[in-house]
C-alpha cells in the first residue's frame, strides 16, 4: 500500500525563527498521523533550525534544490552530500519556477535527479504543463517529455512526481479533481511504459493551489497519491489540516 505524500514547499519565505515558530505550531497538529508521509521543504538557511525542531517527530526534510555535482568550484550550489548532512530526506526537483526563472530543462532535471538519488535522497520530480500548453493541445506531450527525459536511467525507488499545472500554482486556480485525475492517469501510464511490473513504488502527487477546502476531493481521485503545498503550507493551521486530509469515497 502507499503511502501518501503531503509536502509543503515554502519558496523563498520564513527566517530561522519563523521556522522554529511553525513547527513548533505544527508538528501538535499532526501527531499520530502515521499513514502518510509528511514533508517540509524550508528555504536552505532553515534547513538546520527546521531538522533541530522535527527531530522525534515523523515529519521529514525536503530541500527545494540541489546541484549535481559532489564539489567543487560552482558557487552558490548545494551539493546532495550537504543536504543529507543537514537533515533532509528528501529534495525537490525541478519545480516550474527553476524551470522559469533559472532556465532548467529536462536534461538538467535529469542530471539533478540522478545524483540526489545516488546519495540516498529521495526525490520529488515536478512536471505540468503551462496555460499555453494546455490552451494549444500539448499538454501531455509537454508531460511526457518532461517524464521520459527527467527520469532517464533513474530507478523508481523512492521516487514521487509532482504533477503541477504551471497555470494552478500561485494564482488561486486549482485543476478539477477530474482534470487532475486525468493527468495522473496519463503519467501513470508514462511510467508503466518506463518500467513496467516496477513501477509500482513512483507516487504521483499534485500540486497547485492545494488547499485546504479541496484536498479531500484532490485526494480522492485514483491516481492521486498526495499534494505538493505552495501558499497553504507557510501556515501551521492550513498545512495541518491538508495533511490530515480525509478521503472521500
Amino acid at each position: 500500500m502507499k503511502k501518501y505524500c503531503i509536502a509543503a514547499n515554502w519558496k523563498m519565505n520564513k527566517t530561522i525563527s519563523e521556522t522554529k515558530e511553525f513547527f513548533r505550531a505544527f508538528l501538535p497538529l499532526v501527531r499520530g498521523l502515521e499513514d502518510r508521509e509528511i514533508v517540509v521543504a524550508p528555504p536552505f538557511t532553515a534547513l538546520f533550525a527546521a531538522a533541530e525542531e522535527i527531530r522525534g517527530s515523523a515529519v521529514r526534510m525536503a530541500a527545494q534544490d540541489v546541484f549535481w555535482e559532489e564539489k567543487g568550484a560552482f558557487t552558490g550550489e548545494v551539493s546532495p552530500a550537504m543536504l543529507l548532512d543537514a537533515g533532509c530526506s528528501h529534495v525537490i526537483i525541478g519545480h516550474s519556477e527553476r524551470r522559469q526563472y533559472f532556465s532548467e530543462d529536462d536534461v538538467a532535471v535529469n542530471r539533478k535527479v540522478r545524483a540526489a538519488k545516488k546519495a540516498g535522497l529521495e526525490v520529488i520530480m515536478c512536471v505540468g504543463e503551462s496555460l499555453d500548453e494546455r490552451e494549444s493541445g500539448r499538454a501531455f506531450d509537454v508531460i511526457k517529455r518532461q517524464v521520459e527525459t527527467g527520469l532517464t536511467e533513474v530507478s523508481p525507488e523512492h521516487l514521487v512526481v509532482a504533477y503541477e499545472p504551471i497555470w494552478a500554482i500561485g494564482t488561486g486556480k486549482t485543476a478539477t479533481a477530474d482534470q487532475a485525475q486525468e493527468v495522473h492517469a496519463f503519467i501513470a501510464k508514462v511510467i508503466s511504459g518506463l518500467y513496467g511490473d516496477k513501477a509500482g513504488p513512483v507516487r504521483i502527487i499534485y500540486g497547485g493551489s492545494v488547499t485546504p477546502d479541496n484536498v479531500d476531493s484532490l485526494m480522492a481521485c485514483e491516481d492521486v497519491f498526495g499534494a505538493l503545498v505552495g501558499g497553504a503550507g507557510l501556515k501551521p493551521e492550513s498545512f495541518g489540516r491538508i495533511a490530515s486530509f480525509k478521503k472521500e469515497n
